[in-house]
């Protein structure tokens, strides 16, 4: 049987996924083979296995960071926010339909025989199991019937790791007050305290983190810095959002309501030089060189705060002037007319912005499947990318046509009018030089120099795994995880790499 370790925060954003995702790299590294696994998580950042299942994003890289493909075993319940109080529920990478958050937390029990179906699928791939909770263990108003943190962590028989995040203040008072918070049995299972996102000298909190463990009665396994990493956040809370500053080149995107898979742009943040800028108000626009629409879990919803807004006025009349790229949800917005017969989102029909020719009706069964091949033929600015290779994955819940030529031709993979481009299909700009090409093109547009070279994102990301086990390995009390993991054959080994 697989040994497990489980990794649970004092509140969202404590920085839960990058230490599961560092564990699953230096587990790795020592020549184990792991596996992540979270019973449920609520993202809008999601993938396509091979298989044409759908699980978060947050698995997917932590998949990565252990060196094995992504499998919906390792996240087999997602939980897709529709509106402020419901979500679109997937189970096992199937779309089971679209709850209230009541209805949900009423059914989440009889949920547990899938959890331990695909944990124990996960049992024969791995020798270890990391295991990443959601929000806190200490949300009391949610710990009946709890099926991703302290439920799921009994129900696995899983020691705890409790990581706070120091960079928000009190850390030492969301370490003691969750544990306060939790049942004896409960306390009894976490054997560490993690402070994460540390700046400064560590020295500095010696004396509190003897306190921290005199009165938590738990050791503190970890000091970890503050670490600028090139890999994916938690949707929910990502400091992304808060990024202002523009460079050389700037990438605008637009921040619906309802914004999802926005990881889709992350590439460009790796290239020297250019900066992605998220904006939810056409003040902040300023004058990009690239406007990008992103997904949307919510389309006709997001294209009516696009209107209500102003965005939608502000991003026609620079379209003029500058290229913009839809994707997925953006696509669909960018069309002449989005359909919802079956009222998969908000029923009816209404018209769309009229960029591209192209018409969309919503469709209650949604289209689930990893692509790849080559581009199209491209004019303008970004010719360059014609007959390039691409690989991504479709995501969608909608059916999209020409609206002035025969429905049943295929459309291209990216469709464009003069400066407006559209595609469904998300990653599109990770592989191979696609993204260098784009900024290169801005770039001879406006007349500026990059430095650097064009950018793998693959190679990049290899590399920053590495580094996060490096912040892992000098920063945590290994020997001490390997004790929590404990018997038989899975021991510390000090000197393996």
């Amino acid at each position: 049987m697989a040994k497990v370790i489980m990794v649970q925060g004092t509140m969202s954003n404590a920085g839960k996924s990058l230490i599961a995702a560092g564990l699953c790299r230096v587990f790795k590294q020592d020549g184990y083979r792991v596996a992540p696994f979270k019973s449920q998580n609520m993202a809008l950042n999601s993938y396509i296995t091979e298989d044409g299942l759908e699980m978060g994003r947050a698995q997917v890289m932590q998949a990565e960071a252990a060196g094995v493909k992504p499998d919906v075993c390792m996240n087999p319940i997602l939980l897709k926010p529709t509106n402020d109080t419901g979500s679109q529920v997937i189970v096992n990478g199937e779309v089971m339909g679209n709850m209230s958050a009541a209805d949900y937390f009423a059914y989440k029990k009889a949920l547990i025989p899938d959890i331990i179906k695909a944990f124990n699928k996960l049992e024969d791939m791995a020798d270890i199991i990391v295991i990443e909770g959601a929000g806190s263990p200490a949300e009391i108003n949610l710990k009946k019937d709890d099926i991703v943190n302290m439920g799921l962590a009994k129900l696995v028989d899983a020691p705890v790791i409790l990581v706070g995040d120091i960079d928000r203040g009190g850390v030492f008072a969301q370490l003691l007050g969750t544990l306060m918070l939790l049942e004896d049995d409960e306390k009894n299972r976490v054997k560490g305290l993690v402070i994460n996102k540390f700046r400064g000298d560590a020295s500095l909190l010696d004396s509190g983190i003897v306190m921290l463990e005199e009165r938590g009665k738990t050791p503190v396994v970890g000091v970890v810095p503050y670490a600028e990493l090139k890999l994916e956040d938690e949707d929910s809370l990502t400091e992304r959002f808060d990024r202002k500053a523009s460079g050389l080149i700037d990438i605008a995107v637009i921040r619906y309501p309802r914004i999802s898979n926005f990881t889709d742009l992350n590439v460009f943040e790796q290239i020297d030089g250019v900066t992605v800028r998220y904006v939810n108000n056409p003040s902040e626009l300023g004058n990009p060189d690239m406007i990008v629409l992103p997904g949307s879990k919510n389309t006709m919803g997001d294209l009516k705060w696009m209107r209500k807004s102003g965005m939608e006025a502000a991003l026609k009349k620079l379209s003029e002037s500058i290229p913009v790229f839809g994707i997925c949800g953006g696509y669909q917005m960018l069309g002449n007319m989005i359909e919802d017969p079956d009222c998969v989102e908000e029923g009816g029909s209404m018209r769309g912005m009229e960029m591209l020719a192209v018409k969309t009706k919503l469709l209650s069964e949604k289209t689930r499947r990893q692509t790849e091949g080559k581009i199209n033929i491209l004019s303008g600015i970004f010719e360059k990318l014609s007959d390039l290779e691409f690989a991504g994955y479709e995501i969608h819940m909608g059916k999209t046509v020409y609206t002035d030529r025969d429905a049943d031709e295929k459309l291209p993979v990216v469709v464009q009018n003069k400066n407006i481009y559209g595609t469904y299909v998300h990653s599109i700009f990770d592989k191979g030089c696609i993204a260098s090409e784009i900024v290169n093109a801005l770039a001879d547009r406006k007349g500026v120099k990059l430095d650097g070279s064009a950018v793998d994102y693959d190679i990049l990301k290899e590399h920053e795994y590495d580094r996060l086990a490096d912040i892992i390995r000098k920063n945590m009390d290994m020997k001490a995880i390997y004790e929590m993991l404990s018997e038989a054959h899975i021991s510390y080994k000090a000197d393996r790499r």
